[in-house]
């Protein structure tokens, strides 16, 4: 009888919470971090704290993944209305009173500052994924139509503040919603393909759209100028353009092999800008060449098939679409990144996945691949019907 009121240990506690992890994504979020803290700790040796302010913003990131993949799909599925309406309403507020630095009203103080938009990068497809799962079995035009609303809106706020990086990494993580839904291909080609011709288009034109004085219709003037200084980066080599000329040498001069860990001149000479942020990843390919590149981006492509392969086995359309927009979402992230950093996108300031340094994003990051894990979980747990009695 005593066996029966025994204490259970901590272990056994814990071991139940653990049951249905998907591991081989719990191994490639190691070897990212892993990757992340080395490369940090190079890029930031002399920036003060950074490195260990780094490793603590993982472990954070790693706490808040574990509390979040405790929760089953159905219950966070409950929280997409509540949390949407929030982000959607402080994204107003923000555009009302909120709190402007470097020209940008992005902030607001609710107690302690905060930045709403990036409450979006996880409500928006959450939110389109409880519309279409409400939907699911009688989806129309009409659907399509209502989820295009429920993601411009929080887009459109976000572009206003200005804010081009966040506003794109939210479209994508609610277009990748759209799309897994069902969304007929030939409402996909034509958007591509006017894309391209105004891709072809700019380039063309590249002189004369952007000469002095020539002002473009929508478009800021400082998102004007990062589409200009990308095409032609010389145009301001001392300005605009170092950013990216300082990126792309840092890149080439790491060779195959690179030059060793902490042996970067580009990075220890200060030539790199935001060397522990967003260039980080020039900083990385200076000191590990393009071996290393090979290996930092194949994680991460692995990362996402992975994401893909939990969708493809969700159990319930809520949980295949939220574990596709995810990764899609780090897909985002490491390709705007890596983009800008090499010189084929412009600089639009969207982090490096575990490797840039920012408690902000390591906490989206982390409550992202809560999501992740708490579908995982759902369709590897064993079921828990009771059994008959015999």
């Amino acid at each position: 009888m005593s066996a029966v009121f025994d204490k259970p240990t901590v272990l056994q506690r814990i071991l139940p919470m653990l049951r249905g992890f998907d591991w081989p994504l719990i191994f490639l979020l190691l070897v990212l971090t892993s990757i992340g803290l080395t490369a940090m700790y190079s890029s930031g040796y002399d920036h003060g704290t950074r490195f260990t302010d780094h490793g603590r913003n993982i472990l954070l990131a790693a706490g808040i993944l574990f509390c979040v993949s405790q929760v089953p799909p159905q219950k966070l599925m409950a929280l997409a209305v509540p949390l949407y309406t929030l982000g959607v309403a402080l994204l107003v507020a923000v555009a009302l009173f909120g709190i402007t630095k470097k020209g940008a009203q992005r902030w607001i103080n609710v107690g302690v500052v905060i930045q709403p938009s990036e409450l979006l990068k996880i409500a928006t497809p959450l939110m389109l994924a409880w519309w279409f799962q409400k939907r699911e079995g009688q989806l129309r035009a009409l659907d399509f139509v209502v989820a295009g609303v429920l993601l411009m809106i929080p887009v459109g706020l976000i572009m206003k503040q200005p804010d081009l990086g966040t506003s794109l990494l939210v479209m994508a993580a609610g277009l990748s919603v759209i799309f897994f839904a069902g969304l007929p291909w030939r409402l996909v080609i034509p958007p591509m393909v006017i894309g391209a011709i105004g891709i072809v288009l700019i380039v063309w034109f590249e002189p004369q759209l952007c000469a002095d004085g020539v002002r473009w219709p929508v478009l800021h003037d400082y998102q004007q100028q990062r589409i200009c200084t990308l095409l032609d980066p010389t145009r301001d080599p001392l300005g605009k353009g170092f950013h990216i000329i300082q990126g792309m040498i840092a890149i080439g001069s790491g060779g195959v092999w690179g030059k060793g860990f902490m042996a970067g001149t580009q990075t220890h000479l200060e030539f790199i800008p935001e060397r522990t942020t967003d260039f980080i990843f020039a900083a990385f390919s200076e000191e590990f060449g393009l071996v290393g590149n090979i290996a930092l981006i194949v994680s991460f492509l692995l990362l996402v098939w992975r994401g893909l392969a939990i969708a493809v086995g969700a159990t319930t359309l809520f949980g295949r679409l939220m574990a596709g927009a995810v990764s899609m979402i780090f897909f985002t992230y490491a390709f705007v990144n890596m983009g800008m950093v090499s010189g084929i996108l412009p600089v639009v300031g969207v982090p490096l996945p575990f490797v840039s340094y920012g408690g902000t994003a390591m906490v989206t990051l982390g409550l992202a691949l809560g999501v992740l894990m708490s579908v995982a979980r759902a369709q590897n747990q064993p079921s828990q019907a009771p059994q008959e009695a015999a």
